[in-house]
């Protein structure tokens, strides 16, 4: 087969959870297969001096840039099977087969977290995949079901193949990495233990219940560290100035915006659980990032929270701040749940390995190309 790939997802030095899966992706098919032949596609401008060209020793991997926007059709040749690992403006190369990733459909799902217009321009992406992909790769059962249930996407036409987890950025840090962890906490101002938080700042996220939660700890006197925030400012997100200030918890609730991933690992390592009580999610790599450096999980009962989490996670009502706050309680209470709840999460991200999903992938391509 002659497969392309899409790398739109993974050109910027760093990678979103949906960067990180085709970056992966990518990778591990190099690892796994030298029988077929790869072509990434990659748009640049000649000043695009942010976006890294992907390199891979693996001989029968090459990259075709198009430097002049002529498009996917006229940069690729001879191409059997064309992936694109996330939603986005999808081109067909000659008469290629098209696969499309599909990681969530939170603009159906959850339409009172967006603006009329992304919910327009999610329409019109979602079209043109229904009319343009021999095949739909999902990243749970969840986003299976959405599919099913919002676009009537046959069964047959959609594949569940689960992501890994980057195990050798997340994973749980030993001790001669443990002062440099402390290091960089203090840095960043944070001296007292903490709760963690990781995500873009959008509603779906929900924030405001995390903080409402976290209130009820503080007015208990059940907890009296710091709620960490990670993550870049999204839309829609006004409101938490006023809900901190209202609840009085100023000095006590942390926002560090964008972290690189070696820091991010210490802020994993080193919280006493992570709060991920999200109201949707298309997959949840937080959560899996959580696990594998060995931190308890609180997260949702909804979406694909539950499917990812298994039993290596206390869930909760996203809805109910009372709910999301005695799972706090219990894990910063409770030292032999913390030590359970630890053993289940490093066994749990296990589970999820890139080469497996490659693997799967693969058999996707095979199938398609075989129609």
């Amino acid at each position: 087969m002659r497969i392309a790939i899409n790398c739109r997802s993974f050109l910027k030095k760093e990678h979103t959870g949906i960067g990180r899966y085709a970056y992966h992706l990518v990778r591990s098919l190099a690892d796994i297969d030298g029988k077929n032949g790869y072509q990434l596609y990659v748009r640049k401008g000649p000043f695009s001096f942010s976006k890294r060209t992907p390199r891979l020793a693996a001989k029968n991997f090459t990259t075709r840039v198009d430097w002049f926007g002529r498009g996917l059709d006229k940069t690729l040749k001879d191409i059997d099977v064309c992936h694109f690992p996330s939603p986005g403006p999808i081109e067909r190369p000659q008469n290629a087969k098209v696969i499309v990733t599909v990681h969530d459909v939170i603009f159906k799902a959850f339409p009172q977290g967006h603006t009329r217009e992304t919910i327009e321009s999610g329409e019109r992406q979602f079209q043109q995949i229904r009319e343009k992909a021999a095949k739909i790769i999902c990243c749970s059962q969840s986003t299976a079901r959405d599919l099913e249930r919002y676009f009537q996407i046959p069964k047959d036409r959609i594949a569940l193949v689960y992501p890994g987890v980057d195990k050798g950025i997340f994973y749980p840090i030993k001790d001669e990495e443990s002062d440099s962890a402390e290091k960089v906490l203090a840095e960043k101002g944070i001296t007292k233990p903490f709760l963690l938080s990781v995500g873009t700042i959008e509603p779906r996220k929900n924030l405001v219940n995390s903080i409402r939660a976290f209130h009820v700890l503080r007015t208990q006197k059940r907890f009296p560290g710091y709620l960490v925030v990670i993550g870049m400012g999204g839309w829609l997100h006004e409101d938490l100035t006023a809900l901190i200030e209202k609840l009085g918890l100023e000095k006590d609730i942390v926002f560090l915006g964008f972290v690189p991933d070696r820091e991010l690992r210490y802020f994993y390592n080193k919280a006493e659980a992570f709060l991920f009580p999200s109201h949707y999610e298309g997959f949840g790599f937080p959560i899996l990032e959580a696990f594998s450096c060995g931190v308890p999980v609180v997260t949702s009962n909804v979406s694909s929270c539950p499917e990812v989490a298994g039993d290596a996670a206390l869930t909760v009502d996203p809805g109910n701040p009372g709910d999301i706050a005695e799972a706090l309680r219990k894990i910063v209470s409770d030292q032999a749940l913390k030590k359970i709840l630890r053993e289940k999460g490093l066994k749990r991200a296990n589970d999820f390995d890139f080469r497996k999903t490659a693997g799967e992938t693969l058999k996707v391509y095979e199938e398609v190309y075989g129609l």
